[in-house]
């Protein structure tokens, strides 16, 4: 149940026209795409209106956000160019008001079938059987790949000996032969259990 503001003025642009429209220009510069219709971002503003509803947390901080933003815009936020809204809202980016509209926004306006086909997404693939046999390898926003094959020797040519491993990990004064690195016991552990005796 959502209980009337403590203020007029609240209540006064609640879930308006006016505050829908607000809304929708903010979203629009929030996410400025040239090529979207209006009606994704209605419906998203329609979205944050009905949370809005639901919450009176949220109603009242949707409310006190539009009348800050008419505040800071210097009259209606809708008369603002892309840039001079861009600003103003820079100004509020971390608050609450500005928080919800935009997790509510990337939630549900790239989710619509309108602003997929603009995108080039060609939707969920789980009920067509997946990517595999629909265009998993249509990647033409790609550069083609450079296929070489290797030109060089068939066998592997050997460029350290026994003895220069050998001295690399066991500094320069170590011997020649090659020290038993394996897991299994053998003489070292014989004679070392013999010491710890």
């Amino acid at each position: 149940m959502a209980f009337p503001a403590k203020y007029p003025q609240m209540n006064a642009t609640e879930l308006t026209d006016e505050a829908r429209s607000v809304l929708i220009r903010v979203i629009r510069v929030a996410f400025p795409h040239p090529s979207f219709p209006d009606g994704p971002y209605e419906r998203t503003a329609d979205t944050i209106l009905r949370e809005a509803e639901n919450s009176t947390w949220f109603r009242v901080a949707l409310t006190q956000g539009l009348l800050t933003l008419s505040n800071l815009a210097g009259g209606d936020f809708r008369d603002l160019n892309d840039e001079d809204g861009t600003k103003v809202l820079r100004r509020i980016e971390t608050t609450e008001f500005f928080g919800f509209i935009r997790r509510t926004t990337v939630l549900n306006l790239y989710d619509n079938e309108d602003v997929w086909e603009i995108l080039g997404y060609e939707g969920p693939s789980f009920d067509k059987g997946g990517y595999i046999n629909r265009g998993f390898n249509d990647l033409d926003w790609l550069p083609e790949a450079r296929i070489e094959s290797y030109d060089g020797p068939e066998q592997l040519v050997e460029i350290a000996t026994p003895v220069s491993v050998a001295r690399v990990r066991g500094g320069e004064n170590a011997s020649a032969v090659a020290r038993d690195t394996s897991n299994q016991p053998g003489k070292r552990d014989a004679i070392m259990s013999e010491m710890t005796k």
